[in-house]
């Protein structure tokens, strides 16, 4: 080990826990918006600091050695007093300026969140969003969000959560589409038409087998896991399909199929670090995005 080295640059041990999660330096680079060369760079520095050799160099990336290995739980406990302090930290400014990162759903993200951000930007220039779109879990702990909006209740209990409501789901299609194949009145005129479903997510699946749906893979005439595909493939005329109430009253290319088939509903809930909760940057967002969504909800 270097004799000069008394502690350990944070910025080293960052690049080794994202490098040993991903496995590679490139998609280390991607999710840390650094380079390649960069990241390479920090983890020989870590290594010649260290004296040890922590990944073995293999064609499709970088696996971990055994002393790579035996520095992860260390490493992963430094990353945990970092965050603390960074949360801490936010917690305590007091501005209304700078940035707050917002992930939700790739639907909301799209069809939802940008009139109630316009109108964010109008009240409060001198905050800047970056949009997170995803249908995953992304770490509030860690700050990878500032605010998450999700459909299902945070558990951590480092998190704050608020109910806004419900989102109503019902089945839809293209008024040209029910214009040219007609429109089903019955459970069973459904099966006469064609249906957007998901492709590996058996979400969707399970849910109609629930209410007595001989569902299965094959039944869906398109498939695709994505949210915001189906939707389009629904106002383009494909077919029949499911989507959030709101989204398509909005929409006047979209017509509701009228039958009843107790589709569920989606609880949408605001959640974020308890540290961050009453910093006025985050409640103010936090607020805009609450009253943004009631129009939404049930």
């Amino acid at each position: 080990m270097d004799k000069s080295l008394t502690s350990l640059d944070w910025a080293l041990v960052r690049a080794f826990l994202i490098v040993a999660e991903t496995g590679s330096l490139s998609a280390a680079a991607r999710r840390l918006g650094a380079s390649q060369p960069t990241l390479g760079r920090q983890i020989r520095q870590l290594e010649t600091a260290l004296g040890q050799t922590l990944f073995n160099r293999q064609p499709k990336g970088l696996a971990l050695t055994e002393n790579g290995r035996a520095l992860m739980p260390g490493a992963q406990k430094m990353q945990t007093a970092m965050h603390e302090i960074t949360l801490t930290a936010a917690g305590q400014e007091t501005g209304l300026a700078g940035p707050v990162r917002i992930t939700a759903s790739e639907s909301v993200s799209l069809y939802i969140l940008p009139p109630i951000l316009a109108k964010l930007r109008a009240e409060a220039p001198g905050i800047s969003v970056d949009i997170v779109p995803s249908d995953s879990t992304e770490n509030l702990l860690f700050r990878e969000a500032d605010i998450a909006l999700r459909m299902y209740r945070p558990k951590q209990l480092e998190l704050v959560g608020r109910h806004l409501g419900d989102i109503r789901l019902g089945i839809f299609a293209s008024r040209a589409y029910l214009d040219r194949a007609g429109r089903p009145e019955t459970v069973r005129d459904l099966f006469d038409h064609p249906i957007i479903g998901y492709d590996r997510n058996e979400e969707i699946i399970r849910e109609l087998q629930a209410r007595g749906f001989p569902a299965t893979r094959e039944w869906f005439a398109f498939r695709c896991d994505s949210h915001t595909v189906n939707w389009e493939l629904v106002r383009a005329g494909c077919g029949i399909g499911f989507g959030q109430a709101g989204v398509a009253e909005a929409d006047p290319e979209v017509e509701e199929i009228p039958i009843d088939v107790n589709l569920p509903v989606l609880p949408v809930w605001l959640a974020t670090h308890q540290a961050l909760r009453h910093s006025p940057r985050i409640a103010l967002v936090w607020d805009a995005l609450a009253e943004g969504m009631a129009p939404h909800l049930v």
